[in-house]
């Protein structure tokens, strides 16, 4: 079992035509042959599961990836609470998603945004 990098860029939209590799995510974690998050694994190295979300114009933010009852993966952020996260719902959901180069990505930011992101490359 070994962590993976998976970097997620902005795909295109009307806001970026021609997406953008300024704006992403990036984050450590164990797959699956065929591309998911392994949970097994992940329950053994989870302090290695780290993110960091690297925003064009904005400060760059850190956390780790954790997983919740039902099946729910989700970024929490480094210094946001238990209670901030339950009540900001600070989560990114990746149940269902293939980490795989050219496979898309929805995730809907603590915000409430949802943005679609490239998987541009998983080493």
């Amino acid at each position: 079992m070994s962590v993976r990098t998976i970097r997620l860029e902005l795909a295109r939209g009307p806001e970026f035509p021609e997406g953008s590799a300024s704006r992403g995510y990036e984050f450590k974690a164990p797959l699956t042959a065929d591309g998911t998050l392994d949970h097994d694994a992940w329950s053994k190295v989870r302090s290695d599961c780290t993110f960091r979300r690297f925003w064009d114009g904005a400060a760059e933010e850190t956390g780790h990836l954790v997983h919740r009852r039902g099946n729910r993966w989700l970024f929490h952020y480094d210094g946001v609470t238990h209670e901030e996260d339950e009540e900001d719902d600070m989560i990114f959901k990746f149940d269902r998603h293939h980490f795989v180069e050219g496979e898309y990505v929805s995730i809907t930011e603590h915000d409430g945004e949802q943005h679609t992101f490239r998987v541009v490359s998983v080493r």
